[in-house]
């Protein structure tokens, strides 16, 4: 069973915490500072903790930098959940290497969701192999590149494996979306940051090395255990699906079905979040997009799929 650590000064914060996870099948352990927290974290470490920002002694911010400091620690998400939402704030909470940050009050179902999807996190670390790991890392290491992509594939992974659930996908293919939108961008650490990072857009040459992220992906999974599974979504989550994409131009149904739902999933992430050459669009723009581009870019029946999941796949944090 999957265990989370509460800290908190507060016991009516820990209390309220432990009521709203008692849906989720896990063991809730408590700390009431920051001390008692990096002890029980060294002698048995958990699967995610929740961590307050504002408390006696050492702050949540500290804790944080100590726990991913360790080696144990790099891999355990850490969720900072504090009563300050300055930007200011939510920047040091990631400065201090938590994976993600709530504000209180915090609402049952988001923090339902964000324990979920944290714990899910964590589950696939721990069933990753040293080859595993370290390409897993790389993928972390692209997002750290840019601050705008923070949590971008994260995000993908968690709407396509929800697409697949509802298309009724088996759990091999289910775990594959996941797995296959955490590195499905892995490709662009092989891209130069000035082409990444470019404020402007890209011209002819700039372009075409950009599209090779996918073949540069290719060949750094390929020697996976799972990278059967997980290719085809690399190679293929920019085909189009009137044929018109990269990097082999399949159209319709010849593009592997996992690779158009990741397609759509990154596709409307990258639309309401921030890029360095452009401002993000509100969520009702970006799906009237998908739904324009629906039998030209992307295949029809995803973008009608999450379209009506919308609500859902905005609790799972993926708007």
């Amino acid at each position: 069973m999957a265990v989370v650590l509460v800290v908190d000064d507060g016991a009516a914060n820990r209390q309220l915490v432990q009521a709203y996870l008692s849906g989720i099948d896990c063991d809730v352990r408590m700390a009431e500072n920051g001390e008692s927290a990096l002890e029980q974290i060294k002698a048995d470490p958990p699967d995610l903790v929740l961590l307050d920002v504002q408390m006696p002694g050492l702050d949540g911010y500290e804790v944080c930098r100590r726990i991913k400091a360790g080696p144990r620690g790099r891999l355990l998400p850490v969720v900072m959940i504090t009563a300050l939402n300055q930007t200011d704030d939510r920047v040091r909470a990631l400065e201090s290497g938590a994976d993600d940050f709530m504000a209180k009050p915090v609402e049952r179902v988001e923090l339902v969701a964000r324990v979920r999807s944290a714990l899910r996190l964590k589950a696939l670390y721990n069933t990753l192999d040293s080859a595993e790991q370290v390409i897993f890392s790389l993928a972390a290491a692209v997002e750290a590149k840019d601050s705008l992509t923070e949590k971008h594939t994260q995000r993908v992974a968690e709407s396509a494996r929800y697409l697949g659930a509802r298309l009724g996908m088996p759990e091999v293919a289910l775990d594959a979306l996941y797995r296959g939108g955490i590195i499905h961008d892995i490709g662009k650490i092989g891209i130069p940051d000035a082409i990444l990072l470019k404020p402007g857009p890209l011209d002819a040459a700039e372009t075409e090395r950009m599209r090779s992220h996918v073949i540069i992906g290719e060949n750094i999974v390929r020697p996976l255990r799972s990278a059967s599974s997980l290719l085809p979504i690399i190679r293929h989550h920019h085909e189009r699906f009137d044929g018109r994409g990269y990097p082999d131009g399949l159209r319709s149904r010849e593009i592997p079905r996992l690779a158009r739902i990741v397609s759509v999933c990154d596709a409307f992430d990258a639309l309401v979040n921030d890029r360095p050459y452009r401002a993000r669009l509100p969520v009702d723009q970006a799906l009237a997009l998908l739904i324009d581009g629906a039998g030209g870019q992307w295949d029809p029946e995803v973008v009608e799929l999450f379209v009506g999941e919308m609500p859902a796949i905005h609790r799972l944090g993926a708007a």
